[in-house]
């Protein structure tokens, strides 16, 4: 793309005037109906050091209410703390909410291509961010974001003359360190790597524009120019449907839940006392030895209403170091939740590396009460399928153990224990007419989940039921569990030592 990059021919100052300040007031007054459509833009910076990136941003947000926009200046490698979360989590945390703008001063392009250069990245672990990048790009788009990417074009001798007279001045030597000067002397091998990375991300529906930054005034025009006409293709596509992909994934096959049978899943009350004991013994230990290999551990709770999820949580939580887990709580998404990827409030309550992460219902209501009680569309849930094995492979590839469970009961067990809430003071709190109205919806309920399991029951994140109508049964099954998927972790861990 840079090296097959034809310059388009500069206009005359006049017009190249009168054009900036065309483009300026469409930007201005593309503000208010980006606010009215709730369409969030994520623009992306990349480019040459001292192509004047920093420059053209300040030139492009007089142009916006303040209120309207934020600035991302993302350091060139991710502190010490970062480094104990995904890849993407840095960059996730900041995307834009619905009706914003979010100008990313580089953005994940940068640490790719640095780790590249720096040998830090071999050919393999580069696809794989890759992959990783082409994906949330993708998910972006397909859940209404506007997503443009521009990158800065400037020559070795450009590059090089700005560069001199940037050190020339006390007020600006400071701008210009080791990594600028080096790299003007690998311009030609920055030039291949900047080339294939741009190559593998120009995708249709987040393309590069590539900006030749030869002058700040030219520069500004062309992104103006790009960046307008991106919202206004974008503000006629909304309510445009996205194709729904096919899944690729290998799954792990498992019955309908009215094909599990849950009599005689029972233990007596001796049983119980000793497996507890022991397993909770036993992972406590694990949990030590987890938090010392730092590998982060994502449980994932959903069940029906009354189906024991809160006491099963409670035996895992009993046995392990408070410091090293917290329970996630997941209810109706907070205003500022609502506003972005749906995943974005899940990807920011990740555990960092050697934490355990439980989440007391999850990502999977998209496909659950978001398509039942209509919260989103049906183009919306039949895409999150493969979205959320798209999320969970991300997080097994940086090296999560996942486990889900599914909490299972019957409709006369359900009905049982609601009216055991209702007509007892101090359980009276944990029943809501919600519970009653969806357990009217039992059948859709099931007809949904049935679906969800067998189309997000992956071979690397699959669906564990535990049957609960005797809950001290399905805490120790999950005990157990979690046992199971740790060890295997850990004997994982020492294998590739």
């Amino acid at each position: 793309m840079l090296k097959d990059f034809v310059k388009a021919e500069m206009p005359a100052e006049d017009e190249l005037k009168a054009k900036l300040k065309e483009e300026r007031a469409k930007l201005f007054a593309f503000q208010m109906k980006l606010k009215e459509a709730k369409l969030p833009v994520m623009v992306l910076f990349e480019g040459w050091n001292a192509a004047g990136k920093g420059a053209v941003i300040g030139k492009v947000i007089r142009n916006i209410d303040p209120r309207f926009f934020k600035v991302a200046t993302m350091d060139r490698e991710p502190s010490e703390e970062e480094m104990r979360y995904p890849f993407l989590y840095r960059y996730i945390k900041e995307i834009p909410e619905a009706g914003k703008f979010r100008f990313f001063d580089t953005c994940w392009m940068e640490e790719v291509v640095d780790g590249v250069m720096s040998g830090e990245l071999n050919e393999d672990l580069y696809k794989k961010r890759v992959h990783s990048i082409n994906i949330i790009e993708r998910q972006l788009c397909d859940n209404g974001y506007l997503v443009v990417k521009f990158f800065f074009h400037i020559s070795k001798k450009e590059q090089k003359k700005r560069l001199a007279s940037l050190q020339e001045s006390k007020n600006t030597s400071w701008r210009v360190d080791i990594d600028d000067i080096l790299q003007n002397k690998r311009y030609n091998k920055c030039l291949e790597v900047f080339e294939k990375y741009l190559e593998d991300t120009n995708e249709s529906r987040a393309p590069w524009y590539i900006i030749d930054a030869s002058s700040k005034k030219w520069a500004e025009l062309q992104v103006l120019q790009y960046l307008n006409q991106g919202i206004d293709i974008a503000l006629k596509n909304q309510k445009t449907n996205v194709p729904i992909l096919q899944n690729t994934f290998p799954m792990a096959k498992l019955p309908k839940l009215s094909e599990i049978p849950l009599e005689d899943k029972t233990l007596t009350d001796e049983e119980y006392d000793t497996e507890l004991a022991n397993l909770q013994k036993e992972l406590g230990d694990l949990g030590n030895k987890i938090y010392r290999k730092k590998i982060p551990v994502i449980i994932a709770y959903e069940g029906w209403d009354a189906a024991g999820k809160g006491g099963n949580i409670k035996r895992i939580t009993e046995a392990l170091d408070p410091r090293d887990y917290v329970v996630e709580p997941i209810a109706s998404p907070e205003p500022h939740e609502k506003s972005r990827h749906y995943l974005w409030r899940f990807w920011t309550r990740l555990p960092k590396t050697g934490h355990i992460t439980i989440f007391d219902r999850t990502w999977y209501g998209r496909v659950m009460v978001e398509r039942l009680e209509g919260f989103c569309s049906e183009n919306d849930w039949q895409r999150a399928y493969n979205e959320i094995n798209e999320f969970e492979k991300e997080l097994r590839e940086w090296g999560a153990v996942i486990i889900k469970f599914w909490v299972q009961i019957d409709k006369d067990t359900q009905l049982q224990r609601f009216n055991d809430r209702q007509n007892t003071p101090e359980k009276q709190w944990k029943i809501t007419d919600e519970d009653w109205r969806n357990r009217e919806k039992w059948d859709q309920y099931e007809l949904a989940i049935d679906e969800m399991i067998s189309k997000t029951s992956t071979a690397f994140a699959p669906w564990y039921v535990l049957e609960s109508v005797d809950k001290k049964y399905a805490r120790i099954k999950a005990l157990k569990i979690v046992i199971e998927q740790l060890r295997a972790a850990l004997d994982a861990s020492g294998k590739k030592k």
